[in-house]
């Protein structure tokens, strides 16, 4: 964590944004900041920030925790009541200031004198005069106070992949690079076959590094399908344009269409209008753990950009032995 930064402010948005704000902010600033795109010296160390602040912020359990302890909110065992911490806090302010009015005032040493001095800043009042201020501290914390707080598990985080329709339909092995407070990491991922964009992809002990030998977090992958010039999707369904020429409407036929899992053979029914979408069961992106999304071909009726001599002659023919009106309503 960026020492003595406001991780809002790191990501420039209120201490009240929602989490699709934030998300918003990381991913414009993560684009502007990335090593791979800004050339700027700096702009390595101004991502890692920015990663690091999303990692605490899009988590709404740490993010509740940053807000109640600050910067320090790892270093805090997670029983401590966000109450009693900032109680304490103000105690020790204000025994800080105490003390120093028992040194002015040539306070005895020892326990009954650091207690007189906690006393006149207020701290202590009706408790007596022989109370040791770590031995308080000690009781609110359990015994802990001024020592470590042991182990501190890794926090969880989050980054984004993106991934070519085709990619995300077929699955498989992939490396990607990670930036991070570690540096640069470079690791081997299985993307499951039929992820949709947004799905989280969970690799087990790849966050953030616990501390005294406690467990690093998880790496979770947050899955961006980049889009695409032929095929567009709607959770797992895939539409895809489908050019058929005039006579293969009017009379019907079978045309191939390439799809992300190879090529498939649609019917045409005669009497096809541009515009019809022919769905094709099950050829959509696949589901491991339930139903595939279909697949919708959307028919496109395409006429010849140059007709031949031929072409043009039976067109003309067509057109003088036909009466079909396609501007008349019914």
């Amino acid at each position: 964590m960026p020492a003595g930064d406001d991780l809002y402010g790191t990501l420039g948005v209120s201490r009240n944004a929602s989490q699709e704000e934030i998300q918003r902010a990381y991913r414009k600033l993560a684009r502007e900041y990335h090593p791979d795109v800004n050339k700027d010296p700096s702009a390595e160390d101004r991502f890692k920030d920015v990663s690091e602040a999303y990692s605490v912020l899009s988590d709404p359990e740490t993010r509740r925790r940053y807000d109640a302890f600050g910067p320090d909110f790892r270093q805090v065992p997670q029983d401590v009541d966000p109450e009693t911490w900032a109680r304490a806090g103000a105690g020790r302010r204000r025994a800080r200031a105490g003390a120093g009015a028992a040194g002015a005032a040539g306070a005895g040493a020892g326990r009954g004198g650091r207690w007189r001095g906690a006393e006149a800043a207020g701290f202590g009042a009706g408790l007596g005069e022989d109370i040791d201020l770590e031995e308080l501290l000690g009781g609110i914390f359990g015994g802990r106070a001024g020592r470590g707080w042991g182990p501190v598990p890794g926090a969880d985080q989050e980054v984004e992949i993106e991934l070519g329709v085709e990619e995300a339909y077929r699955g498989g092995k992939r490396r990607i690079t990670i930036e991070g407070l570690g540096g640069r990491r470079t690791l081997g991922v299985n993307i499951p076959a039929g992820v949709t964009d947004g799905q989280r992809i969970r690799l087990a002990g790849q966050g953030g590094h616990g501390s005294d030998g406690a467990p690093a977090g998880d790496l979770y992958l947050i899955v961006r399908i980049a889009p695409h010039p032929r095929y567009r999707l709607d959770g797992r369904n895939i539409h895809v344009d489908l050019p058929v020429t005039p006579w293969e409407a009017a009379l019907g036929a079978t045309v191939p269409l390439d799809t992300p899992g190879g090529e498939a053979k649609v019917k045409v029914p005669p009497g096809t209008t541009s515009g019809r979408r022919l769905r094709l069961r099950g050829r959509g992106l696949p589901n491991p753990r339930g139903t595939p999304g279909d697949l919708y071909a959307e028919v496109k009726i395409m006429v010849p950009p140059k007709p031949t001599p031929d072409e043009r002659r039976l067109f003309e023919e067509l057109a003088a032995t036909s009466d079909f009106d396609p501007r008349q309503r019914p």
